[in-house]
């Protein structure tokens, strides 16, 4: 079979550089079941517009069929997309004469898009699942330690007692704003753009709205040019896909220092860690290490989009095909990176007693003891503040008597004469009764995580039960579409009805 593109206006055969240059083959393996599923959809519609046969409907669509059993590996490679590699295999099948009308109405500018944001929405479905599978267990591992008292950190200094459980709602509250930006963000992936053809839609009289139904998308990409050139969709998923793994690679960091002998807050199941291959002792995190470097090739593919969008005149425009790769690369690392954290976490061993022991160390109860000068004595915060920071320069905790010497070089009085008491000051510099005074909404206070987790999980159980609709209701649409194509075929009956 000839070149089904070239052998009209172009009279020489594509350098096989050139071919090799401008092919998107390798990217396009993404598309392929999509762009089979988007050639079904066109080829009903065209048959229901009375633009080709029943017959004609039939046979494409039976060719269709059979070319998605054989698979990707069976079309031709040397084409330079899989759109034409595809419709050229199905000429093959059932002849120009019947397969050359599926392309009716339809150019590959708007064929791409199509495939692209139908491939793009079930990625970002399963992306809510990931997502959603990491939270839960950020939750249960929170809920099993609500009393695993840690040393919570500024500037990577310890600064006051925290628990495992405060801090690891952080990162699920974090995720869970990731999950609405993906949430957001598919509300505008998916619509359709079949049907603006080149750029100027179509003088058939094709029905848009019907291949939006039966390909499951909400709504219609509806001026044909912005159909056809528009990639924002790209960027801001690109951005979203970035912005997670930039959550989980912060995630990651503290997973590497955790583990680390100074620290010694984790151990990392085997399954998550290596070895090295001198030093036998070795136990690495390079699972973490690696989520922490893939963020950057996420950020990098967002970067490429941007940079390739930028400055392109209406409509379509050949640099586009570049995009579409940095998408695949970000959706797919990021995928991969939240289920790999989601069993690392999941099975680390925490090492409780560390925790406890580093919990205080560095003198992380001196606000509290100076929140504790405030209530007692009813000096000024700053005042406290300077009184418990000359303090900080001794070897330990303070007595009452070494408080009291230095608020008689800062103020001139002693505070145990205004109201302060060793028990308060003992009280003030337990790590257990700090977290339990910090009860205001978000503190780590047992209460108040408890009170936390349960309205994360309601939060979790409520996404949960919106995607599982979100999946039901494009599930229903690709069975019917599926439903329709079967119809078409055992209706024709193949006998070339026209």
């Amino acid at each position: 079979m000839s070149d089904i593109l070239r052998r009209g206006r172009l009279a020489e055969a594509a350098d096989k550089e050139v071919t090799m240059f401008t092919s998107s083959m390798d990217a396009d393996k993404w598309i392929f079941v999509a762009d089979i599923a988007v050639d079904m959809a066109h080829t009903v519609m065209l048959k229901e517009q009375e633009i080709i046969s029943s017959s004609d409907c039939s046979s494409i669509l039976e060719g269709l069929l059979a070319i998605k059993d054989m698979g990707i590996e069976n079309l031709d490679h040397t084409y330079e997309d899989i759109h034409i590699s595809l419709e050229s295999k199905l000429i093959d099948l059932v002849g120009e004469d019947v397969g050359g009308r599926m392309h009716s109405g339809r150019s590959r500018n708007d064929e791409v898009a199509t495939c692209i944001r139908f491939v793009l929405r079930d990625e970002m479905l399963g992306i809510m699942d990931d997502l959603l599978g990491l939270r839960k267990t950020l939750l249960k591992t929170a809920g099993e330690n609500v009393e695993t008292i840690m040393p919570g950190f500024t500037h990577l200094q310890h600064a006051q007692p925290t628990t495992l459980a405060h801090h690891l709602l952080a990162h699920a509250d974090a995720l869970s704003r990731d999950l609405e930006r993906v949430v957001n963000a598919f509300s505008r992936v998916n619509l359709s753009p079949l049907g603006a053809a080149a750029f100027a839609s179509t003088g058939f009289a094709i029905d848009r709205t019907r291949t939006c139904e039966l390909l499951g998308f909400d709504g219609l990409v509806e001026n044909s040019m912005d159909a056809v050139s528009s990639r924002d969709f790209l960027i801001e998923s690109a951005g979203v896909f970035a912005n997670i793994m930039i959550n989980l690679s912060r995630m990651a960091e503290e997973i590497v220092i955790w583990s680390t002998s100074e620290f010694n807050f984790i151990e990392l199941d085997d399954m998550y860690a290596s070895t090295s291959s001198i030093m036998p002792q070795k136990k690495n995190p390079d699972t973490a290490e690696l989520i922490r470097g893939k963020s950057g090739s996420v950020i990098g593919s967002l970067m490429s989009i941007l940079s390739i969008c930028k400055g392109l005149p209406l409509s379509y425009n050949r640099d586009l095909q570049e995009a579409t790769p940095n998408v695949w690369r970000a959706v797919g690392t990021t995928r991969t990176a939240v289920r790999i954290i989601d069993g690392m976490i999941g099975t680390m061993k925490v090492n409780t007693d560390t925790m406890a022991l580093q919990s205080v160390t560095g003198f992380t109860t001196a606000t509290e003891l100076a929140d504790t000068m405030v209530r007692s004595t009813g000096i000024p915060f700053r005042t406290a503040h300077q009184i418990v920071g000359v303090l900080a320069r001794g070897s330990g905790e303070p007595t009452i008597g070494e408080i009291d010497a230095v608020a008689h070089s800062v103020i001139g009085e002693s505070l145990s004469a205004r109201g302060l008491t060793e028990e308060m000051v003992r009280e003030a510099l337990d790590a257990v009764s700090n977290i339990k005074k910090r009860r205001v909404p978000g503190g780590p206070a047992p209460e108040e995580v408890q009170r936390s987790l349960k309205n994360r999980m309601n939060l979790l159980e409520n996404d949960e039960h919106a995607l599982k609709e979100l999946n039901i209701r494009i599930d229903g649409s690709i069975k019917n579409l599926h439903e329709v194509v079967d119809r078409c075929i055992k209706d024709s009956g193949n006998k070339g009805n026209r």
